[in-house]
């Protein structure tokens, strides 16, 4: 009888030789460790200010941003698979332009500016070695990342002046409306019994970077279709907006018609608390009117 050659097979799976890109494993795990190497202090930074002991409030919500890009770049990871690599040479003074940027923003002390860079230093790296249809495949998530840096001191004080300024006048208005003998000078309500002063944290900013990252991943959870979830984002701001008016005004029905002890401590807090769940509810009445108006079209699926 013959004998009969057989090739050995492994006993357990080969590893991969190659990352989805394309690129080497071995060039993909040295470009990983580089980027650790170079942001781990940056980023440490930053996830302490999501939820450290000193988290700042406005931006606790930044912790849920990258779990979400993870979790939309696994949904599309079969598509992302099919797209044909074709790496360009402009990615490459993009990623200088990162790399600058990072130099500047570490030895500057400035937190924005290092910490962007992180998101320009991605976007040359897949399109030096993926191109430019991949980078557009992955577009969407790559943008949503912003949402997890805080925004400057600087630029967040002139949001939030502004804020201030018409959470009062909402506020005002709506506390007139129902009788109640009120005065308004800048951002303090006067009221019988006790001023109102709106400062910064009841400016709405919080609320309003809240929902509107919310509002993101759920228009991408949601609904298929690109203008509804471009509605929607948009939605959040006045509903944001609104919603922290008529907190303000319930506030000066406490302390008007209740006690004026009650415009601080738990009450303020817990009012804070289900305005906010007042405007989810708000958000989702506008997605379900939306849906009501303009019928889902049912050749549409989910990206």
């Amino acid at each position: 009888m013959a004998n009969s050659v057989q090739l050995a097979r492994p006993a357990f799976p080969l590893m991969p030789t190659h990352l989805a890109i394309g690129l080497p494993l071995w060039q993909g795990v040295t470009l990983i460790l580089l980027l650790v190497w170079l942001y781990a202090a940056i980023l440490a930074k930053l996830v302490l200010q999501w939820i450290g002991p000193n988290a700042d409030p406005n931006f606790t919500h930044g912790i849920f941003v990258p779990l979400f890009v993870l979790f939309v770049l696994w949904q599309d990871r079969k598509r992302l698979k099919t797209i044909p690599l074709e790496p360009s040479w402009l990615g490459l003074p993009i990623l200088v332009v990162g790399l600058v940027m990072l130099m500047l923003g570490v030895l500057g002390a400035e937190l924005f500016f290092s910490r962007t860079s992180l998101l320009v230093i991605l976007a040359g790296l897949i399109l030096l070695f993926a191109g430019w249809e991949f980078f557009r495949a992955v577009l969407f998530p790559w943008a949503v990342l912003i949402l997890m840096i805080p925004i400057p001191n600087l630029l967040l004080q002139q949001v939030t002046f502004p804020l201030q300024q018409f959470a009062s006048k909402l506020a005002t208005g709506m506390l007139e409306a129902v009788g109640v003998p009120v005065l308004r000078q800048g951002n303090i309500i006067l009221l019988a019994l006790l001023p109102l002063d709106v400062a910064e944290a009841c400016s709405g900013i919080r609320s309003l970077l809240t929902l509107l990252t919310l509002a993101i991943i759920y228009g991408y959870m949601m609904e298929p279709r690109t203008w509804v979830r471009i509605a929607l984002a948009i939605s959040a701001i006045p509903i944001a907006v609104a919603a922290n008016g008529f907190r303000i005004f319930g506030t000066g029905m406490l302390v008007q018609y209740w006690n004026p002890d009650k415009a601080e401590g738990f009450f303020h807090t817990f009012s804070g608390w289900l305005i906010f769940v007042v405007a989810l509810v708000l958000f989702f009445g506008v997605h379900r009117l939306i849906t009501f108006i303009w019928k889902d079209d049912p050749g549409v699926q989910p990206a």
